[in-house]
């Protein structure tokens, strides 16, 4: 007897689940193999369960996901900084800018992989 190597109609994975494995860079469905081709790029298909990573569609909710994210946490480090200890503009601006770059680069593919998942779990195909 084999199995049916086609895939369940629903998705078989919680939103809670499906995003968190999205946003460590895993396979929404299966949480084994890697969601991107690259540093942005989705793979067109799970290499362990055949899920067809390319029909989610995040589009620009990653991007604004990432801003909102960073925006939370840099605007009141600076705010705080800048009203406990007053340094310099050049020192303010020598920290918060690369700060903020990182951390921009650090969340935008993973936020990227939560959106993906959490579509995965909704069953919204692009």
């Amino acid at each position: 007897m084999s199995q049916d190597p086609t895939p369940p109609a629903q998705p078989t994975t919680g939103w809670f689940a499906a995003s968190l494995r999205g946003f460590v860079g895993r396979c929404p469905r299966c949480g084994h193999h890697g969601l991107r081709a690259g540093f942005l790029r989705v793979r067109e298909a799970c290499a362990g369960c055949g899920l067809e990573l390319a029909a989610f569609r995040a589009d620009d909710a990653p991007p604004y996901f990432t801003i909102l994210v960073v925006g939370h946490l840099v605007i009141p480090g600076v705010l705080l900084v800048e009203r406990l200890w007053a340094p310099d503009l050049w020192l303010q601006t020598a920290f918060w800018v690369p700060t903020t770059l990182a951390l921009t680069l650090a969340l935008l593919p993973r936020i990227k992989g939560a959106v993906i998942g959490m579509h995965y779990a909704a069953g919204i195909r692009g």
